[in-house]
């Protein structure tokens, strides 16, 4: 291996150094603005992108793997309110980069998007790999150039006496050090560690003064307490067509039709992941989260009875529950779960209590998934620390974007539209700062 591999990356030329750290799509997105001239006359920064993973975008393609969820097609004031509390700051990043510019965007780079019966917008080939191609020929022939295998250090958040941050890399060829007149920190939260999200950054962060608040899943699954029959005979299978309820912390109850999944250890799944940060601070709070879950949300408390006070002759119970209530499977597993034998009985001579139990099944969530099998993550680098242009106020010259910052979304195109959009924003008030220097 050549010597100059290791040698110092420095500014070469008039145009300054920008270096990204994580090759994720906030990062990939500033790189793309910042090597983009706003003028014929106008000298792009040199901008160099490092990541510790030997690819580009590897959760990015992880997310594409079932069909890549780029943004989605409701109302923008709609949009803007999936945020929740910080719904006000996000909408800003939108103004920059909202849902029918990342569309168009997308467009640039040959990808063709359409909306899906929900409202979800995917590429027309329902992957994310193309898209990623195509966007890193854009970028190289832009002019970027990418550092893989390179795990930052954690140091060079604050700049030396010639304005210069010095960020120190581990490579498989020993360490490298990069000189740079801004920084951009694109990390990811520490959802999915293997993919490069382990939240390392948090120490390095927190030792100069940046505020971070505790890192939490987001998106997540939540474990019950199955009992072994059901989650050996059922784990793994679909709950489709139910309504999950949840009106335990205060707020406008939850009330929404959708699919999940039952676990071994619980329920995941969209349905789940859109209350997940609701049902999650419960359980932080109370220690245990109570839902009921509709089993047949498209039939009546008074259908159901009068159905099933029907005579069953000599059908079995299992029988009965099919024929007269379209319950089988999943569904009439979970039914039983939690009862005895003695409370069984009692229960199926009632009919009016039975019907009841299918349109309102109380379901107790005892605690969440581990955060690396979280889609995202919840906490992260306070805003209240950076400016509007989210650079961090205690390190001047260091910006930061992406889900590494305090703010969540659920999924539905929503996470990655938001991802992006602070990845422009980051990259426009660079170049602002850039200017003068």
């Amino acid at each position: 291996m050549p010597d100059t591999f290791l040698s110092p990356i420095r500014r070469t030329a008039a145009a300054p150094l920008i270096a990204i750290v994580g090759a994720g799509p906030a990062g990939l997105m500033a790189a793309q603005h910042l090597r983009h001239a706003t003028a014929s006359s106008e000298v792009p920064p040199d901008v160099h992108v490092f990541d510790a993973m030997p690819s580009v975008g590897r959760k990015f393609l992880l997310a594409g793997k079932g069909g890549l969820n780029l943004t989605h097609a409701e109302p923008l004031p709609q949009f803007v309110s999936r945020y929740g509390e910080r719904a006000p700051q996000v909408a800003a990043w939108l103004d920059v980069l909202g849902p029918q510019s990342l569309r168009d965007w997308a467009q640039t780079l040959g990808i063709t998007t359409f909306v899906g019966s929900s409202g979800k917008v995917f590429p027309e080939a329902m992957k994310a790999a193309p898209l990623l191609r195509a966007w890193l020929h854009r970028l190289r022939e832009d002019g970027v150039r990418f550092h893989m295998r390179h795990r930052w250090q954690g140091d060079g958040l604050r700049a030396d006496a010639n304005g210069q941050h010095a960020l120190s890399f581990n490579t498989p060829h020993g360490p490298v050090t990069c000189h740079a007149d801004a920084v951009l920190l694109a990390l990811g939260g520490a959802s999915w560690a293997r993919l490069g999200s382990d939240g390392a950054w948090v120490g390095p962060l927190s030792e100069v003064g940046v505020g971070v608040a505790p890192l939490r899943p987001a998106n997540c699954g939540f474990d019950l307490a199955w009992s072994p029959h059901l989650a050996e005979k059922y784990a793994g299978s679909p709950l489709k067509n139910v309504r999950l309820r949840f009106d335990g912390d205060g707020q406008a109850p939850f009330d929404r039709l959708g699919e999940c999944v039952l676990t071994a250890t619980g329920l995941e799944g969209s349905l789940v992941y859109a209350a997940s940060a609701r049902l999650r601070e419960t359980l932080l709070a109370q220690g245990r989260c109570d839902v009921t879950l509709d089993l047949l949300p498209h039939r009546t408390v008074d259908e159901l009875r009068t159905a099933l006070a029907r005579g069953r002759g000599s059908r079995s119970w299992a029988n009965h529950l099919k024929e007269q209530a379209g319950l089988s499977g999943v569904k009439a597993g979970l039914l039983r779960e939690g009862l005895d034998a003695a409370a069984w009985q009692q229960l199926i001579q009632t009919p009016a209590a039975l019907a009841q139990r299918i349109k309102a099944l109380p379901l107790t969530l005892t605690a969440m998934r581990p955060l690396d099998e979280a889609i995202s993550t919840a906490g992260g680098v306070r805003l209240e620390d950076l400016t509007s242009g989210l650079m961090l106020q205690p390190c001047p010259g260091v910006w930061c974007a992406g889900e590494m910052l305090d703010w969540e979304a659920p999924t539905g195109g929503y996470l990655l539209t938001a991802v992006m959009a602070s990845g422009v924003v980051a990259a426009q008030d660079m170049r602002r700062w850039l200017i003068p220097r």
